[in-house]
């Protein structure tokens, strides 16, 4: 049985964040979201879209030169039968984007793929939606991303890593205009945590609204 997922866009640019921030990258934006956080930048992902076999998906990022994807939404692991993708991607560096609502056992893993679980801070309007038993689940080469709006946030999400991270990489990234930088900069050395701090390059590169990039 063929199955068939709803894209909403495939295209190629640098990632903009994560620990791969700066690459060249393929993305795979999936539609639909189980979520609809206050800073949500993809609100157009909510039910825009195409309806795709993992096939046809795999061909669309075979046209691109790099071996490098991320699978981003939306939430792609809302999607049916991710794992049919995940196979055909077996030979690619693969990120996938979560948002911590989501049990990661849906799908398993091989060494080239990772999570990049981003956990919803209280401004989010969903931080209680969070499966923390993800936690439970995640491997050295993962990421935790904590997006910071306010003092708030920052407090809680120090609480939440004390309390459940096992492994993983941290990062901190600032909602894009909202908060001062260098705030959330000198409270995380204040506090001499260790973590990544990132910025979202690809909304200094091109207009922050811009799709497709």
């Amino acid at each position: 049985m063929v199955i068939y997922i709803k894209v909403n866009e495939i295209f190629l640019s640098i990632q903009g964040e994560s620990l791969s921030a700066g690459y060249p990258t393929v993305f795979v934006r999936f539609s639909g979201c189980n979520l609809r956080c206050s800073f949500c930048d993809t609100q157009y992902a909510y039910d825009e879209g195409t309806v795709m076999s993992p096939l046809k998906i795999y061909s669309e990022i075979e046209r691109f030169y790099y071996k490098r994807v991320c699978l981003t939404g939306g939430e792609p692991l809302i999607q049916e039968d991710l794992g049919k993708l995940l196979a055909l991607l077996e030979n690619y560096t693969v990120s996938i984007e979560t948002n911590g609502s989501v049990d990661l056992g849906k799908v398993n893993l091989i060494n080239k793929h990772s999570f990049v679980m981003d956990m919803k801070t209280p401004s989010s309007g969903c931080s209680d939606k969070m499966n923390f038993n993800n936690f439970n689940l995640l491997k050295s080469r993962d990421e935790i991303k904590f997006v910071i709006g306010d003092r708030n946030d920052y407090e809680w999400s120090k609480d939440i890593i004390k309390t459940y991270h096992k492994k993983g990489t941290i990062t901190f990234s600032p909602v894009f205009g909202k908060i001062e930088y260098k705030d959330l900069v000198s409270w995380i050395l204040r506090d001499k945590l260790d973590i990544r701090f990132q910025l979202q390059l690809h909304k200094f590169i091109w207009n922050p609204d811009a799709r497709g990039v």
